[in-house]
């Protein structure tokens, strides 16, 4: 998600944020990197994809209008969701809100839940 929210508020390439990320973020667990690596991929390459399953599950919000952590806290776990096929929905979800919990407004916890199930049940075909 940080990476994600440098590349959006910093206005930096994927290249320039992967290359300055690591280098001030505290060491890692290498399969820590590579699974953070791999969401902040998926997420780059889908963009257009990831945000209009955002749009389209977020009623009368604009994802300009969202606040930026919200935003790409919801990016990253669409990016895992449509990405990651090993990972099931539900705790996807979990994590994110955990994330969400730590990061986000109070308030934002059951915005982020209603469109991460919302987007799941969608891909789910439910």
């Amino acid at each position: 998600m940080q990476m994600l929210f440098q590349a959006d508020i910093g206005r930096q390439s994927p290249d320039e944020v992967q290359a300055t990320f690591w280098k001030a973020a505290d060491p890692f667990e290498p399969e820590v990197r590579e699974f953070a690596e791999d969401l902040f991929r998926v997420a780059v390459a889908r963009k257009e994809e990831i945000d209009a399953l955002i749009a389209g599950h977020s009623a009368h919000w604009r994802l300009d209008r969202m606040p930026a952590v919200d935003r790409n806290l919801l990016r990253m776990a669409v990016a895992e969701l449509i990405g990651v096929k090993s990972t099931p929905f539900p705790v996807v979800i979990n994590e994110a809100l955990e994330i969400g919990r730590r990061y986000c407004a109070p308030e934002s916890i059951n915005f982020l839940n209603g469109i991460l199930d919302s987007i799941a049940r969608g891909l789910l075909g439910i």
